[in-house]
């Protein structure tokens, strides 16, 4: 192993040569985006991407400023600001394993209970985007309505408190007032998490709350303020043991370095209301039309992740690569996709579904890539009702079969219950597991009541041929157990 070094500005000319690194002078960048939730998947992406794009000589005025509103960006803070903002990206390719650390990042907001600093950071009239990686359940939508949930308690606060806020909307409407009070322009709010028109949430969502605070601020923001939709891509796994030792192998002492696969998209709807990095010359897609894309990858991938996520925790894979190799879990992969959820996905240029499907099977399969079963299971409570129910809904409305889709709401009830099949326990797992583990543990006497959770399913509960079929599977997995229950979908 190459000497170890602790990654800094100063140390880079250091490192071992075969090691990809900034090219430009990181002195001479000028802050143009705030990024809250500045976590690994926003490393391996958004921030990649511009990192590309700084190496060509573009965009250097559209440095990353990072923003948090939990106690864990405080930490991600500390790590990323004692090595200059500095990532090291290894990428988990079969192939081999290349390390390039990336520079685009010049600095983090502190991390405050009042959100000072973030509102300072947007308000700065360099900043032209504010970007967000929250997670898919961080967005105050009701999930049974699609609405934005205006009587939550932060929301709430947030309403009685616009100066000292506790969430990132909050945050953003704050600095919009400072901005357009100052004479300066608006900025692009841009959603980079795994939800269905994302833009368009987002915006429900600050305008929503805007309106709770200040009409007026609101009808602004409405009128000046763009929110483009997205689709992003990229499997990346939790930062552990593993991925602070494959750093070290590169001679690199990194503080929270990032592993991805060797695969990214970013399709961007293209309406930014203050300038955007050129984008496109990095293998970025824009677009007019972002929702076929979005559908595509949501319903096939991230809903796919859930079909073999579920059983896979209960049979004890410990990565997604395990449940590959575990023929049930495969095949039920292929077979739900194929069965109930390619008919409702329309190709994209250049993408049909069946091939989407190949390449999403290869990914999964990748050795290299540690991809935990319980990163991918997590806040099953968001995945599930934003990735599948939508194709439940389609199939059911037009009276299509619905075996499969009830059988992975059934594994997701049952892994929910807390023991896998060798009777180990399984932790919470989800934000709101303490209700959906005692939902699950009525449902094994009485399947409805797991259905009877009207924040996860609402009208779903009362469609009678899921509801059937749910009570079918869910005793099945409990009295022939999971891999018999998942060998009987299979059967011709």
């Amino acid at each position: 192993m190459d000497e170890l070094i602790a990654l800094s500005n100063k140390t880079l000319g250091k490192m071992n040569p075969t090691i990809a690194r900034p090219t430009y002078d990181r002195s001479r960048l000028t802050p143009g985006i705030v990024h809250i939730g500045l976590g690994n998947f926003h490393r391996a992406h958004e921030a990649f991407y511009l990192h590309r794009l700084m190496q060509t000589g573009e965009a250097h005025d559209f440095a990353i400023v990072g923003g948090g509103v939990r106690p864990p960006d405080a930490a991600m803070r500390d790590a990323l600001m004692a090595q200059d903002g500095l990532t090291t990206l290894i990428e988990l390719d079969p192939a081999g394993i290349s390390a390039e650390v990336t520079g685009a990042m010049v600095d983090f907001a502190p991390v405050t209970p009042d959100n000072a600093a973030l509102i300072a950071a947007i308000a700065d009239p360099r900043i032209k985007i504010v970007s967000l990686t929250v997670t898919e359940g961080g967005y105050y939508v009701d999930p049974s309505t699609g609405a934005f949930d205006a009587p939550h308690a932060d929301i709430l606060h947030d309403a009685a408190n616009p100066m000292a806020p506790r969430t990132a909307f909050g945050a953003i409407i704050a600095a919009l007032r400072a901005r357009f009070a100052e004479g300066h322009g608006p900025v692009t709010v841009q959603s980079c998490d795994n939800l269905q028109g994302n833009g368009a949430i987002v915006r429900a969502t600050v305008v929503g709350l805007a309106r709770l605070i200040d009409e007026g601020l609101a009808a602004q923001i409405e009128d000046r303020v763009t929110f483009p939709n997205a689709m992003v891509d990229c499997i990346v796994p939790a930062t552990g043991a593993d991925e602070f030792a494959l750093a070290q192998r590169f001679g690199i002492n990194d503080r929270a370095p990032v592993t991805h696969e060797n695969y990214r998209q970013w399709v961007i709807e293209d309406d930014f209301c203050a300038g955007r990095p050129a984008y496109e010359a990095v293998g970025v897609t824009f677009t007019g039309d972002v929702h076929p894309f979005e559908t595509m990858k949501l319903r096939l991938l991230n809903a796919g992740h859930q079909f073999i996520a579920n059983p896979g925790e209960l049979l004890s894979c410990a990565t997604i690569a395990d449940c590959m190799a575990d023929r049930e879990v495969s095949g039920f992969l292929h077979t739900i996709l194929a069965r109930e959820v390619v008919p409702h996905v329309a190709a994209v240029p250049g993408m049909t579904p069946t091939a989407y499907v190949d390449l999403i099977a290869g990914r999964f399969e990748n050795t290299a890539i540690k991809d935990t079963v319980r990163r991918v299971a997590f806040d099953g409570s968001s995945r599930h009702t934003g990735f599948v129910h939508p194709t439940l809904r389609e199939r059911l409305g037009t009276g299509a079969n619905v075996e499969g889709l009830a059988l992975a709401e059934a594994l997701w009830a049952r892994m929910c219950f807390g023991t896998r099949e060798d009777g180990s326990t399984i932790a919470p797992n989800d934000p709101h597991w303490d209700a959906l583990n005692k939902a699950a543990i009525a449902a094994r006497e009485r399947p409805a009541a797991w259905l009877e959770q009207p924040g996860v399913y609402g009208d779903l509960a009362g469609a009678k041929p899921f509801a059937a079929a749910f009570s079918r599977w869910l005793t099945a997995l409990y009295t022939l157990g999971t891999r018999d229950a998942l060998s009987s979908y299979l059967a011709p």
